[in-house]
């Protein structure tokens, strides 16, 4: 199991995909729960500019499942060929050799396919709307997924990461902080963090 953390303004003692998309609305990096490897990150992605009148800011700590070279999909790397032969097996159809080239490219296309769009190669890996993520994401944890990753720093692809975990079933909950941010920035203020004991609430 790899620790990683989830800042949030919302104090909870289980995950819930129904509450997904209220942090930022988002599914950039794909749909699911989204976790970091930086417990200062998560911190900072406790502020929810969608609710900001919550002021109170937690991180959870959480274990998740070891990430393999089969269980994934990262955004800048190209795709392994087991989950390549496993996408097509399910799909019934070939994956193009342009879509195959990174995770994310892969990931936008084979939920284009799943709901239906049609159009060029280049323009079912350019963008995929919210019912495509939902599509993709269920598909790949269905064929032994757990994750979509991408470097924390794009400059960094091989430093830190965050991932979207794709089965809420395999997040556990290990330590809850309620913690202070500076109310500029909203970064972390070292030395806030103050843990909630999970019979407390």
């Amino acid at each position: 199991m790899e620790t990683f953390y989830h800042g949030t303004s919302v104090l909870f003692k289980q995950f819930d995909i129904a509450h997904a998309l209220e942090g930022d609305g988002k599914a950039k990096f794909g749909f699911g729960t989204y976790v970091t490897e930086s417990y200062t990150s998560a911190a900072h992605y406790a502020y929810n500019k969608k609710r900001p009148e919550n002021k109170s800011y937690y991180v959870y700590t959480l274990e998740i499942p070891d990430m393999t070279e089969e269980n994934h999909l990262f955004s800048v790397c190209p795709v392994h060929l087991s989950i390549i032969e496993r996408t097509e097996k399910a799909l019934g159809e070939h994956v193009p050799d342009e879509a195959r080239q990174v995770g994310k490219l892969f990931r936008k296309y084979v939920g284009n396919k799943l709901i239906g769009k049609t159009g060029t190669i280049k323009q079912l890996t350019n963008k995929a709307d919210l019912d495509a993520e939902k599509a993709a994401a269920k598909f790949f944890s269905e064929i032994g997924l757990e994750y979509f990753a991408w470097p924390q720093a794009q400059s960094k692809p091989d430093g830190l990461t965050n991932r979207v975990v794709l089965n809420i079933d395999k997040i556990r909950i290990v330590r809850i902080d309620k913690v202070e941010l500076d109310p500029k920035h909203f970064q972390l203020v070292p030395g806030s963090e103050k843990e909630i004991p999970f019979d407390s609430f």
